[in-house]
């Protein structure tokens, strides 16, 4: 009977043994790694495929946006020519920055140093930040290179006017792939999904108001003109919500309230026309 008993409780404690074995294993950073390298693939499906399920506000959202754009497409060549009033005047660095952290390769630089950190450090808050910001490039930013091309806008820099197109180009043809903009997608992406972090409306706003740098250089050195930044800055905004929503099914660590939705808010009157994004 004594034998019996000592075997019975050798069984339980091999049994408990694989499994603590087990939950070890599974909390390796390799497991951690392919984890999340799969919420990075699937977050960029994820986003792509949202359209074929939007209801009714949704569609509302995205007319409120073609509407705000179609305004400013209205304007941009007024835009541009007022912003030669003060665009020699733009201190350098301004401009090296936008132009430099919007780049792709300084982009992913950061983005994937934020994830490394977050994964070595076993933060889960920090790298679950780290693949929103990869997987919300990796879709915006592929957007926007087939989008780009596909529609083929003249840059101001071409010297042509705004409503100039050299559509359906498969190779890139240089001051002909102004909208959407790149550089402006992928820094406010990366501004917004990093403000999220915070609750306080003043780091947000200056969050925020760093990220929007890149978009003012790429203006102020007519590579797009305003709609096209407007546009990516907006777009970068829905997309951001979209992963970041869908990851919450993914990581315990969560820092926004999922139950909120983007609302418009548009009012007109003579010779004013605004658009209030609360989010």
């Amino acid at each position: 009977m004594q034998s019996f008993k000592f075997l019975f409780l050798l069984l339980i404690a091999v049994q408990l043994n694989s499994q603590e074995l087990k939950i070890a294993k599974e909390k390796t950073l390799w497991n951690d790694f392919t984890y999340d390298m799969g919420n990075v693939f699937e977050g960029v499906g994820h986003s792509y495929s949202r359209p074929f399920h939007w209801k009714g506000n949704d569609w509302a959202n995205l007319g409120y946006m073609a509407a705000g754009t179609a305004v400013l497409f209205a304007v941009d060549d007024e835009v541009d020519h007022w912003v030669d009033g003060f665009r020699e005047d733009v201190p350098g660095f301004l401009v090296d920055y936008g132009n430099r952290y919007g780049n792709p390769q300084n982009n992913y630089m950061f983005t994937g140093g934020v994830y490394l950190a977050g994964l070595f450090t076993k933060n889960e808050k920090l790298r679950r930040t780290g693949v929103l910001l990869v997987s919300s490039a990796t879709a915006i930013g592929f957007l926007q290179q087939v989008s780009a091309r596909m529609i083929g806008r003249a840059r101001p820099k071409s010297g042509d006017s705004s409503s100039v197109y050299d559509p359906f180009q498969i190779g890139r043809i240089k001051n002909y792939d102004a909208f959407p903009s790149g550089h402006t997608m992928l820094a406010f992406t990366n501004a917004y999904a990093i403000a999220k972090q915070f609750k306080n409306p003043w780091v947000k706003a200056g969050i925020y108001t760093v990220g929007m740098i890149p978009g003012f250089a790429r203006i102020t050195d007519r590579f797009h003109w305003i709609s096209d930044v407007a546009f990516s800055t907006v777009l970068s905004i829905f997309m951001v919500e979209t992963i970041d929503r869908y990851l919450d099914k993914k990581y315990d660590k969560k820092y926004n309230d999922s139950s909120k939705n983007l609302s418009w808010n548009l009012s007109f009157g003579p010779n004013r026309v605004g658009v209030a994004v609360q989010f």
